[in-house]
């Protein structure tokens, strides 16, 4: 089997030249890499079946190593996807009637030639501030309970930095400056309209203000528990098929030899 216009890409490590006799761990190898893409989806159904034929029924290197030439290398992950807010806003979304109110847990944050984190299950003033100076800072709102409504973020850095987190169903809104630094807009987004509205602003001279949109811990567990049990399921589908497969090739060889051995006599 040939696979015309296929990238020349990494395959798995086969010893010997491309003639030599391929044994049966090296083309469990390569069916391993077929099932990985088509579980991802790289494969159709058909194109999977076809090449799984060919892997099982190879003798040399040089058959081998066309069927994965366009595959990724085995274990090599491609990046993900950038989720979108409204991709990812129904699943995590929380109930936030009960996480708005409160007294907050502090007002201010202060990192000189140090650093600070507000994270977990705190609450949010309405203001907050926050400074870094020759410094870093974390302010991470995943898991955070608000004061109110309407929260400001403010964060001042002269040669240090501030890296604020929010989930990704937050409305967000960024509107700080950079001088001789940054200032991240790009976590700018609407949000579920029940919860609050959080603007960061502030000044980062020498220094950045980082605003990242990433998804709570326990979502994120929860959803890569579910990738693991779909892809699992996938494979042994693809399992099953293999061995109803290889049986078929195998009631086929018996055919053929018992032809041969009818022939002989």
């Amino acid at each position: 089997m040939t696979i015309e216009g296929s990238p020349q890409g990494a395959v798995p490590d086969l010893p010997g030249g491309s003639q030599m006799r391929a044994s049966d761990a090296e083309r469990e190898r390569i069916a391993e890499v077929l099932r990985d893409a088509v579980a991802e989806g790289r494969l159709d159904m058909e194109e999977f079946e076809e090449r799984l034929e060919a892997a099982y029924t190879a003798r040399t290197h040089a058959q081998l190593e066309p069927l994965i030439r366009d595959l990724p290398a085995p274990g090599a992950a491609a990046a993900p996807a950038p989720l979108s807010p409204d991709a990812t806003a129904p699943a995590v979304r929380d109930d936030w009637a009960g996480r708005i109110g409160g007294a907050p847990t502090s007002r201010m944050a202060l990192a000189i030639m140090g650093g600070f984190q507000r994270k977990g299950t705190w609450t949010a003033p309405r203001a907050f501030t926050a400074f870094a100076i020759m410094g870093g800072g974390e302010i991470d709102l995943r898991e955070a309970r608000f004061e109110g409504h309407e929260i400001v973020v403010r964060c001042f850095t002269l040669m240090g930095g501030i890296e604020v987190i929010v989930p990704p169903d937050l409305e967000t809104h960024v509107s700080g400056i950079g001088i001789m630094g940054g200032f991240d807009h790009r976590g700018s987004a609407d949000g579920d309209p029940t919860g609050p509205r959080v603007t960061i602003t502030g000044l980062a001279i020498f220094g950045g203000v980082n605003v990242q949109r990433k998804l709570r811990k326990e979502e994120h567990k929860r959803l890569k528990a579910e990738r693991r049990r779909e892809k699992e399921a996938r494979r042994e589908e693809l399992r099953a098929a293999r061995r109803e497969r290889r049986a078929e090739l195998e009631d086929e060889r018996a055919e053929r030899r018992a032809r041969r051995h009818d022939w002989g006599h």
